[in-house]
């Protein structure tokens, strides 16, 4: 039997599953101040000012590292630099139990940002190199699917591991060490191609690389695709990919921030009321997301064009996405806000295809470091996002024109989506 028409492999989605917990574990341990941060404040002494700069302090060194992370796994490869990246920031999450002070905590969450950096933009080009372009919606929004995931169960898995062992820096120390021994895995399971796994067999390898083959003969760039990394600046759908992603982050970062002070101020939930809200808010962002992946790939499998099916999707959830975020200023009941709250994450998680972007926009030499470019922007809103929010909020003395931010970020992302050209790479 030809090797086209045997039975294939699926050893690209074991990978890709793999992704999704190593991202989950990312936002496990970026969670893990934010639930100690209450008894680390009263050890430490630190006021709400402090707390603020160290909560942004992991976004300084986490989006420095955007476009590095994407120019490493262009040139060695995703497997050792998301590998390496795991076991580095599980390091640096362990090494926070060490802290005495504030500062100590602070060097700590920098060195955690510059450690998981090179994440995302890594799975950027491992979905350029593993998929074809038809799979590559499941494969965008599995990479970023640990996102919501992660933030959903960050809260209970770091709050059980601190009632476990009735010590904040004790969790520190387990979680940072499980995280090392998911990045050995990683290692020892993630190939930079699937010709070069041993698990994948011929047919899944003469698959994938027959529908690159098409891919680079129907969308192959005009130039030589020897140019510098700035040449991407001067296209239109860059600006589109990076504002609209800018948008998205605004929003989510913002809600990971927020969400919980706004449903203990303006609808005065209480502490395990939130932890609970908070599961079924950010549970849904991971529904969304994997929801919009599969719908993108299906509607493209059916013949769908890219820019109508990119463009239908992106656009529906930037949409309600907006009409959810301002709902939220319209409500008085506290079910009404979860539901509310729900239905944003839902919508607005559709948008982790945007993971898929830079593979359609570049060769799959370059996807990296352009997945990189796109996710500097996107942590630039990161950085600035809890404290434009903090300044409006203790302005203003309520959430209403927070909320005003959030649904002008939401019309940023559907606008921008919108505006990039999903059918061709550019010519750089």
């Amino acid at each position: 039997m030809p090797p086209h028409t045997a039975h294939r492999s699926s050893t690209r989605w074991r990978i890709f599953l793999l992704i999704l917990l190593l991202v989950s574990v990312n936002y496990v341990d970026r969670a893990s101040l934010s639930v100690a941060m209450p008894l680390i404040s009263k050890e430490f002494d630190i006021g709400p000012a402090m707390q603020g700069v160290i909560f942004s302090s992991f976004f300084w060194t986490y989006a420095l590292m955007q476009v590095p992370g994407g120019w490493l796994a262009d040139r060695y490869g995703p497997r050792v630099v998301i590998a390496g990246a795991a076991i580095l920031w599980g390091a640096f999450q362990a090494l926070g139990a060490l802290a005495t002070s504030a500062t100590g905590l602070l060097l700590a969450r920098v060195g955690l940002g510059f450690a998981e950096g090179p994440t995302f933009p890594a799975g950027g080009k491992l979905n350029a190199v593993w998929l074809p372009p038809r799979e590559r919606g499941r494969g965008a929004v599995l990479i970023d699917g640990g996102a919501p995931l992660g933030t959903a169960l960050g809260g209970l898995i770091i709050a059980a591991l601190i009632g476990a062992f009735d010590s904040w820096r004790t969790a520190f120390v387990v979680a940072g060490l499980g995280t090392m021994l998911a990045g050995l895995f990683a290692y020892w399971y993630i190939r930079n191609s699937p010709r070069e796994h041993p698990s994948a067999n011929a047919a899944e390898v003469a698959y994938v690389e027959s529908e690159h083959a098409k891919e680079d003969a129907h969308l192959q760039p005009s130039s030589s695709g020897k140019g510098s990394p700035l040449d991407f600046l001067r296209f239109g759908s860059f600006w589109g990919m990076v504002s609209g992603w800018s948008g998205f982050n605004l929003v989510f970062y913002g809600l990971v921030s927020w969400a919980p002070n706004y449903l203990a101020a303006e609808r005065q939930f209480s502490l395990a009321a939130i932890g609970g809200a908070t599961f079924i808010i950010f549970g849904a962002g991971f529904v969304g997301e994997i929801t919009g992946g599969f719908l993108a790939d299906y509607w493209k499998m059916r013949g769908g064009a890219p820019n109508v099916v990119m463009r239908s999707i992106l656009g529906v959830s930037g949409a309600l996405t907006t009409l959810s975020v301002f709902g939220l200023s319209q409500v008085t009941s506290p079910t009404a806000a979860v539901v509310l709250l729900s239905s944003t994450l839902f919508f607005l998680r559709w948008g982790g295809l945007y993971w898929s972007i830079p593979a359609t926009l570049t060769d799959r030499q370059r996807a990296g470091i352009l997945g990189g470019m796109m996710n500097l922007f996107g942590n630039i809103m990161g950085i600035l996002v809890p404290i434009v929010v903090g300044v409006i909020v203790q302005t203003t003395g309520s959430y209403f024109l927070a909320l005003m931010f959030f649904t002008a970020a939401g019309l940023l992302y559907c606008v921008s989506s919108f505006t990039i050209d999903y059918s061709r790479k550019l010519p750089v």
